[in-house]
């Protein structure tokens, strides 16, 4: 064996196995694989499985030492500017933003939402895109035209205007989290994932805090020429603009593409993700997994959370400074009282990743247990007087947890559906729920109930309680399905639950989590 554990180069002499676990090469042969990594993965049939275990712990290991200050930054720090893009319009609002634009009574309420509908319009076409085009190079040009549409955000002039700019600005960002869902996917196994999907959320919290201080510090500008609103969107949109080109520069496409894996870490790296059994990449765009993932009742579950995620999401990130504020506090106060939220989250968001790592079939538990957190908090807000304002304002810093729930979501559909169209479409239907319940969080808080707006905490909590049921119910219905395929392998003399390559080359070959009965779901 080479020295460093690595893998040695098969000779050209050397006999390639006759058959590979599960399935027989004239299997091989004859199956039609369009995944672009499958010749790579094929190629670790000329090792054996004690070269290739040393090599996948030092695959791993490069991964993470090069990932987490590349690829894993580069995501972070994209997750922690589209936050700040979302935020960018709560933070404004605690100055002149209402008055100069005239977004007095219900107009506010629609100019927060009108993004989502941009969003909504197109997450089904950004998704499908995704699955087209090199993944880096599409998402960092969406970041380059969000960031300049934020830059136009210093011209509107009126509510015509700022409606426009925040619709196509909602465009620009669906891209973003289903990118990254794709991305960790082709790096990581599904062990692997979930405490780096949190991390990679975690930076919201970041982007809570680095924006509550930006929007602190230029509320204090005095310009005769340009408006505290004005210059928060203005450095938030030239940030974007930079980090783009950044972004475009260092994030690989794929492990097959990344310059700084040899050829033979990148077989590896291939073979460590292909006991996920969705592969890589596959362009190739399927109407029977479209229609496959319409009317698969997991799919359905996973957006209906994602909904009632949205829902949540819309209400607090556009109305946490109007809550704040009907506590007795001043609008520049307010938007400082927001600064704590962003370390809250950056803490207990990767502890969830941690325990739904560490227990790896308890990701819908983990789901049930942090809705608990700001559920609890919604309903100080609703019973609190509003003589125990630090009660009222450490409750609102609890609904910032709905990170959490939406995270172990996306972290669940990532894990759990299988071919790539089927995905695409799965992923584009999540983020329609979730930008059509964003939308109706930012309208269930009317004007006349402030500062309390009990329709809206009410409305909060079935959002809270109804992913709590639906996600537990998703555990069970899995779990019977993994039973049921354990009986079916056994009698066709499958080993249960097993990972093998017949499941990995399902994936390969393009199968979805249906047909390929040798998947097993994540819980």
């Amino acid at each position: 064996m080479a020295s460093n554990h690595e893998l040695k180069e098969a000779p050209p002499s050397q006999e390639k196995p006759a058959s590979i676990t599960g399935v027989e090469s004239t299997d091989i042969a004859a199956a039609s694989f369009e995944d672009s990594a499958v010749k790579l993965f094929l190629e670790t049939h000329q090792y054996t499985a004690e070269e290739l275990a040393a090599e996948a712990s030092a695959v791993r290991r490069i991964v993470d030492r090069r990932i987490v200050p590349i690829v894993a930054a580069q995501i972070c720090i994209t997750y922690m500017i589209q936050f700040l893009d979302k935020l960018s319009l709560n933070y404004a609002s605690a100055y002149s933003l209402i008055d100069d634009l005239g977004l007095g009574g219900h107009r506010y309420a629609w100019t927060a939402a009108v993004f989502n509908f941009g969003l909504l319009f197109w997450s089904i076409p950004t998704t499908l895109l995704l699955q087209r085009f090199p993944l880096a190079k599409f998402t960092g040009t969406m970041i380059l035209g969000w960031s300049i549409v934020l830059i136009c955000h210093v011209a509107a002039r009126n509510y015509a205007g700022i409606l426009v700019l925040r619709f196509v600005l909602g465009m620009f960002e669906a891209s973003v989290v289903p990118a990254v869902m794709n991305l960790v996917s082709m790096w990581y196994t599904r062990s692997e994932q979930p405490i780096r999907l949190y991390t990679f959320h975690a930076f919201n919290g970041m982007a809570t805090m680095l924006g509550a201080l930006l929007a602190y510090g230029l509320g204090h500008s005095h310009s005769s020429h340009l408006k505290s609103w004005k210059l928060i969107f203005l450095t938030i949109g030239l940030l974007n603009f930079v980090w783009a080109w950044v972004f475009l520069w260092l994030m690989p496409d794929s492990p097959m593409s990344a310059k700084f894996l040899t050829h033979r870490q990148q077989v590896v790296a291939v073979k460590r993700v292909s006991e996920n059994m969705i592969g890589v990449k596959n362009k190739k765009f399927k109407p029977r997994q479209a229609l496959e993932a319409i009317t698969d009742l997991r799919v359905l579950g996973y957006a209906t959370i994602g909904l009632a995620g949205g829902t949540i999401n819309g209400g607090v990130s556009n109305f946490a400074t109007a809550l704040i504020k009907g506590y007795g506090y001043s609008g520049i106060q307010a938007t400082l009282l927001q600064l704590p939220v962003g370390g809250f989250e950056f803490v207990l968001i990767p502890i969830c990743g941690l325990i739904a790592t560490r227990f790896t079939n308890a990701r819908c538990l983990v789901l049930a247990g942090v809705c608990l957190i700001p559920f609890g908090g919604l309903l100080g807000i609703r019973f609190t007087s509003l003589d125990h304002k630090w009660t009222l304002v450490g409750c609102t810093w609890l609904q910032y947890m709905v990170g959490g729930p939406v995270i172990i979501s996306c972290n669940l559909l990532a894990s759990n559906v299988a071919g790539h169209t089927k995905r695409s479409i799965s992923n584009g239907i999540y983020f329609v729920f979730y930008a059509a319940g964003n939308i109706a969080g930012a309208n269930i808080f009317f004007a006349r109930e402030k500062p309390r707006y009990f329709s809206a905490i009410s409305g909060l909590l079935i959002c809270y309680a109804g992913i709590i049921v639906i996600g537990l119910g998703l555990r069970l219905y899995m779990q019977w399905e993994n039973k049921r395929r354990d009986r079916i392998t056994v009698v066709d003399g499958i080993a249960p639950g097993g990972i093998d390559d017949a499941g990995a080359l399902g994936g390969f070959n393009d199968e979805t989590d249906k047909e390929n009965l040798h998947f097993r779901y994540a819980l």
